[in-house]
């Protein structure tokens, strides 16, 4: 390959010494087409390394076009809770001190009530959402009202989110959210994010109606954003999350820690 790539630089070095060389051969010639073939000669001399260049332009924007085609990673694409938020719940609820019972029914009526989960598609208010999460244990029904209400303090920015977020987007990366998340807790919670203003599209659950790991959600994010699933990594805690987004060609690295997912995403060469 290289021995070929030096075979065409050289023709390509004698065409341009020719073509230079042919004006100055016809510029001493004698008759009556003289004059026309010295013309035509400089126009060759004028024409053919105009042309080069722009032959040359052309395979290095093609080239590099066929190269990001071949998925390389162009798209970053978070979830937020436990990724860039920490969702305290246990230390939340531990705050109010409960009885350990108590605590515990009350945990179950909320936080690890499948309801929970539900209340992140947005099809019903918070305050249904919030009774129904009451019928699992209605003698703590006020109790099971003001956690909910107070939900949001469960969530806090982790230290590196905006200086990673900010760091990938100075990289030339784009970058994404999709992410299950309630009416209430997202409009309490955004000022924990002040890493969205670097994002490139954002995708919550309750405004789509749609949570993960339902394959639709993902796909609304690939449709919307015109995003290529062989270009795009997902980061998520969660291991469902992941496989469906693996499921539609997204590559998706299953979030730990932070030295754990940059290190992930440095073998799949963002760096």
């Amino acid at each position: 390959m290289k021995n070929s790539k030096r075979v065409l630089a050289v023709i390509g070095v004698i065409l341009l010494l020719a073509a230079f060389c042919l004006p100055m051969f016809f510029a001493f010639g004698k008759g009556e087409g003289s004059r026309g073939m010295f013309l035509a000669a400089l126009g060759v001399a004028i024409f053919v390394p105009v042309f080069a260049y722009i032959c040359m332009m052309a395979v290095r924007i093609f080239g590099r076009k066929k190269e990001k085609d071949t998925g390389a990673i162009r798209n970053v694409v978070f979830d937020m809770g436990n990724v860039l938020l920490d969702f305290g719940w246990r230390e939340y609820i531990d705050s109010f001190g409960f009885p350990e019972e108590k605590k515990q029914k009350i945990i179950q009526a909320t936080v690890m009530n499948p309801v929970w989960n539900e209340r992140d598609r947005g099809v019903l208010t918070e305050e249904e959402y919030v009774d129904q999460m009451t019928e699992t244990a209605p003698e703590y029904t006020d109790d099971i009202r003001e956690v909910m209400r107070r939900s949001p303090e469960c969530t806090h920015v982790f230290d590196y989110a905006l200086s990673w977020v900010r760091y990938l987007h100075d990289a030339g990366y784009h970058l994404y959210v999709l992410s299950n998340y309630c009416d209430h807790m997202f409009q309490e919670n955004l000022k924990e994010m002040p890493y969205l203003s670097y994002m490139d599209g954002v995708v919550i659950s309750y405004r789509e109606h749609l949570i993960k790991p339902e394959p639709e959600i993902y796909q609304l994010l690939l449709d919307r954003y015109h995003l290529k699933p062989a270009e795009t990594v997902y980061l998520d805690d969660m291991e469902k999350n992941c496989e469906a987004a693996r499921a539609l060609g997204i590559h998706a690295i299953c979030f730990q820690d932070f030295k754990q997912a940059a290190a992930e995403l440095e073998k799949l060469g963002v760096k």
